[in-house]
């Protein structure tokens, strides 16, 4: 709900303070929703910071973990890790859409839908690329 909401807020700020056409402000809401959700802030939370911020009763074992990787004791497609993998992917296809598949937004949403759907695959559980976050 959180997401919908934000959202929304984001693409009326846009509406309203801007006077862009619409394949602007769709993209920019996208990019602006990607910062939000993975991009920046929830990228480093759930795949770059790793532990917890409280006490586990697990013996030390999730403080190797990233927040994406314990998100429920990592069991693969529960509901909320389906929720954190739909959602940018439907406003991948929104954005196609609404942007009639020009070429250069195109590009950038692809590029932005993969660099937020990656890091979620379940080949990658506790892989670390070029032994970045490997301590």
């Amino acid at each position: 709900m959180l997401y919908i909401i934000c959202g929304t807020c984001i693409k009326c700020t846009l509406e309203v303070i801007s006077s862009l056409h619409v394949f602007s402000w769709l993209t920019e809401t996208e990019a602006q929703y990607m910062a939000m959700d993975k991009g920046q802030g929830m990228y480093v939370f759930l795949h770059a910071v790793k532990g917890t911020p409280f006490e586990t009763p697990d013996q030390g074992k999730a403080r190797l973990l990233t927040h994406w990787e314990q998100l429920d004791y990592g069991v693969q497609f529960t509901s909320s890790r389906k929720f954190f993998t739909i959602s940018p992917i439907i406003l991948y296809f929104l954005a196609s859409f609404y942007t009639k598949y020009d070429p250069t937004h195109f590009i950038l949403n692809t590029a932005s839908l993969l660099s937020v759907l990656i890091p979620k695959m379940p080949q990658l559980h506790g892989v670390r690329i070029f032994g970045i976050n490997k301590y």
